[in-house]
């Protein structure tokens, strides 16, 4: 394919060709980080009976001001037992259930109590204090829809209506391959015109982080010997993601090797900068994604395309890339031909978030690049963006 593509533009072939896997049941205790498959209603009403948002005393609001025996004195998770007579007060923790007959809680710290009686100085108002049945989610109302990644608010919402177990988008399976004769694994000694392997582990980080099962293989010489086992074994995964050997080089063989072994590439080359030799296609199922060699253009890469396809195989509603809003803290100047995602820091100032782009943007520089928490996205055109400019950018974790 001649031309580069917009990076929207190759996202929505991406996209266009992603299908969320199947479903399976998952415990709610496990769901953490999944993609519901399937809408979630709620078992109980929430709360399930009528409970007190204070430690205080349950009352007719009618019979305040005043004093009141106390008749009872009621403990969560236990039923009061009786209802609330005419006349009288009964003692309740926070979340126990109000009695019958009572329509108000008088916090503990707005009486007075002697001799087993409340003297209350105020008039207090009906409901005063008091949790009603389903004032949070009644029985049969949807709690959480398809698509909808589960927090740890979200779980806790799903343990409190009574859900054991969720429908839940499996997770895809992933394999990243490393490519390149010059690549040791960390900890190997180096000889000469070699570098330490990083995108493996990098890529490894960053797709489990979107849910993914990942398997790494190589780093595999540029070899056709060693690329097409390693090749091969990666297509029977859900995705493959390599990185290196996507370019233009003698030793460029990922392209090749994989349009031989069937896959259908629906992209070279996007306007973007670092990152422009990324490739996508597809064999079946199975997506295929080639990243550059050099580590930041790798990294850009994933966040642009892989990881919203991930999200997208388990039934994300949105799966982004997930864009924020900032203003810049210095000035960029646009390159005249590509988007450019440029490493920067968050923080915060004048009561917004504001972008600080790091020193040394070069597409190898991984070691700087880790002092980044943020891409800035900086649109192609002429001149430059000025401080204070709003910008979209993506959040590193």
């Amino acid at each position: 394919m001649s031309g580069l593509l917009s990076i929207d533009e190759a996202l929505a072939r991406v996209l266009a060709r992603v299908r969320p896997l199947e479903a399976e049941r998952v415990g709610v205790s496990e769901a953490a980080g999944r993609f519901l498959a399937e809408d979630v209603a709620a078992q109980v009403s929430l709360p399930p009976f009528a409970s007190s948002a204070m430690d205080g005393f349950a009352v007719r609001a009618a019979e305040l001001p005043g004093t009141l025996p106390i008749g009872l004195r009621i403990a969560a998770g236990a039923p009061a037992g009786r209802a609330l007579e005419p006349g009288e007060a009964m003692g309740i923790a926070t979340g126990a259930a109000v009695p019958e007959g009572a329509d108000a809680v008088v916090p503990i710290e707005s009486v007075v109590e002697i001799d087993n009686r409340i003297e209350v100085a105020t008039a207090v108002s009906a409901g005063l204090h008091i949790r009603p049945v389903g004032g949070d989610v009644r029985e049969g109302e949807p709690v959480l829809s398809a698509g909808t990644r589960l927090g740890a608010a979200q779980i806790g919402a799903l343990a409190a209506v009574g859900a054991a177990e969720v429908s839940c988008v499996r997770r895809p399976s992933v394999v990243v391959l490393s490519t390149g004769t010059e690549l040791r694994r960390p900890g190997e000694p180096l000889g000469p015109g070699q570098i330490y392997e990083s995108n493996g582990p990098m890529l490894a980080a960053a797709l489990a982080s979107a849910g993914a099962i990942v398997e790494r293989i190589g780093p595999v010489a540029d070899d056709e010997a060693e690329h097409r086992p390693a090749l091969e074994r990666g297509l029977e995964a859900d995705v493959l993601v390599s990185s290196g050997g996507v370019s233009v080089g003698p030793h460029d063989l990922v392209r090749r090797i994989l349009a031989e072994l069937g896959v259908e590439e629906h992209f070279w080359r996007v306007a973007v900068r670092p990152g422009k030799p990324v490739s996508f296609g597809t064999r079946g199922a199975t997506l295929v994604f080639g990243l550059p060699g050099n580590p930041v253009s790798s990294l850009v890469g994933l966040e642009l395309f892989v990881r919203p396809a991930l999200r997208a195989l388990q039934g994300a509603a949105e799966p982004g890339p997930g864009y924020e809003s900032g203003r810049l803290a210095v000035a960029l100047r646009r390159n005249a031909a590509r988007d450019e995602l440029v490493r920067a820091r968050i923080r915060r100032g004048n009561g917004e978030t504001e972008l600080d782009p790091l020193s040394g943007q070069e597409s190898h520089m991984i070691a700087r690049a880790s002092a980044a928490n943020a891409l800035v996205l900086v649109p192609s055109g002429e001149g430059e963006l000025a401080p204070g400019d709003r910008v979209r950018y993506l959040r590193l974790s």
